[in-house]
């Protein structure tokens, strides 16, 4: 029986392994292990549009478009030769048929008028070899270029490093504040790795999303999920989310902003459209109410008569609210905020509580008292 070494690559989504006997070496797809991957959906309903554009999927986030002139039959997991700026590179198709389109429209790819680059042939035993001795070199070879740019005073990081698939080029990712003359380093990087030299540049949003992880939800992280295009984000989603402005909570993994604070932003500021902005305490009969808080999602604000106090806070519907206050620049006094009723508004019910945590064990058996009695009778008797 042959045996086998199992290595799982989860830069690239793949099983490599090495059979021992033979000294081959196998790989093969592994679903849900990719970074930014996407499910075809549209895997049973091909309609034969797009079927000769194919997803590729390099080292973690780095895909690309690739179109099928070889005569080969390509399906999604095999892995092939494409072409490259210099020379060729290997990967692993992700993606075929319909679901294609799907993507190239919301990564802005024009089809008719996009020149894609070539998949030349599914790869052969002697290109994974070769892929996977150039593999071996990425950990080695980025330990030494970060000692490199320390030793030349450099400000800069190398997060990552990507070999091609025939080993004869190198991307080195690279974060930094500002710009970085790098022209020295290049060539020393050449003279040292005996390679062809790319340097990318990436924040560190790009970094969290290259290397992977969970968040604080328990879910995968965003940047290395689904988003590829990052926008700014400021404190001013957290303030107008009326969320606690505290560092630690709000920053991710990669020490910026979490990338989820932008999602409901539109949400709140279309409900802070409807809130009117009180700037003096609202005039009553009975005297002047302060705002204490205010519901954004629900557009409810909560007024007390004691500007220092909550404990009895009385709510308003923001629409009421904007017609008080212009009943109050007219000269024009409401009633009693007392007398209004309370807005019924739904609430979250629990059972949990209701019922003692003691149901859950086993019921004890009371002694029957005839039997005590019977007991008591027969002593008397004797």
């Amino acid at each position: 029986m042959n045996q086998e070494s199992i290595q799982y690559d989860c830069f690239r989504g793949c099983v490599v392994t090495h059979d021992q006997q033979t000294g081959e070496t196998n790989c093969s797809y592994r679903v849900g292990c990719c970074k930014l991957e996407a499910y075809n959906w549209l895997k049973n309903a091909d309609d034969g549009t797009f079927s000769n554009l194919f997803e590729v999927r390099f080292k973690n986030t780095r895909k690309g478009i690739y179109v099928n002139d070889s005569a080969q039959s390509i399906h999604q997991g095999d892995l092939v030769i494409v072409e490259a700026t210099s020379g060729q590179d290997l990967g692993i198709v992700t993606l075929e048929g319909p679901v294609v389109g799907r993507q190239m429209k919301a990564k802005g790819i024009d089809a008719e008028n996009t020149v894609f680059k070539k998949i030349y042939r599914k790869a052969r035993q002697t290109d994974i070899e070769k892929w996977q001795q150039a593999i071996a070199r990425e950990q080695e070879t980025m330990i030494k270029a970060r000692k490199i740019a320390a030793e030349m005073g450099l400000e800069m990081k190398i997060g990552d490093v990507e070999f091609q698939g025939d080993g004869s080029k190198a991307i080195f990712y690279y974060i930094a504040d500002g710009r970085v003359d790098f022209r020295q380093l290049i060539k020393v990087f050449a003279e040292e790795f005996r390679i062809r030299i790319e340097m990318k540049q990436i924040g560190a949003r790009q970094e969290a999303g290259l290397i992977g992880g969970l968040g604080v939800c328990g879910r995968e992280l965003c940047c290395a999920n689904y988003i590829t295009s990052f926008q700014s984000i400021s404190t001013a989603a957290a303030r107008c989310q009326d969320l606690s402005l505290n560092p630690q909570k709000l920053a991710g993994q990669c020490g910026k902003l979490k990338c989820c604070l932008n999602y409901e932003v539109d949400t709140y500021m279309d409900a802070h459209s409807r809130i009117p902005k009180v700037v003096e305490p609202l005039e009553f009969e009975d005297g002047l109410a302060y705002l204490r808080k205010t519901d954004i999602l629900r557009e409810l604000m909560y007024f007390s008569y004691d500007k220092s106090s909550d404990a009895d806070l009385y709510p308003l519907a923001a629409a009421d609210v904007a017609e008080i206050i212009k009943m109050n620049r007219n000269g024009v006094r409401p009633e009693s905020l007392r007398e209004e009723p309370e807005p019924k508004v739904p609430e979250f019910v629990t059972a949990v509580g209701d019922d003692s945590i003691s149901r859950f064990d086993a019921p004890k058996r009371r002694k029957s008292r005839s039997k005590n009695r019977k007991k008591g009778n027969n002593n008397g008797n004797k």
